[in-house]
């Protein structure tokens, strides 16, 4: 991630070639690899939060969509 002046790293969209500003914070892990209490996170713009979610529900990865502070 690259910083500002302000050390505040950027949060962009983790959709492919996406480089809008993210404002969801999505949490998921894979079951067959990760410990239930894991997460992973994925960063969405509003344009992209509903797709990445559902990709990620779609495989049972999903475990919550929270806006970012």
């Amino acid at each position: 991630m690259t910083t500002h002046s302000s050390d505040q790293p950027d949060r962009i969209c983790s959709a492919k070639g996406c480089r809008q500003a993210a404002a969801y914070a999505l949490s998921w892990n894979n079951p067959k690899l990760h410990e239930p209490e894991r997460r992973k996170v994925w960063l969405a713009c509003p344009a992209h939060r509903d797709s990445l979610a559902a990709f990620l529900d779609a495989r049972g990865f999903l475990r919550a969509v929270d806006p970012l502070a």
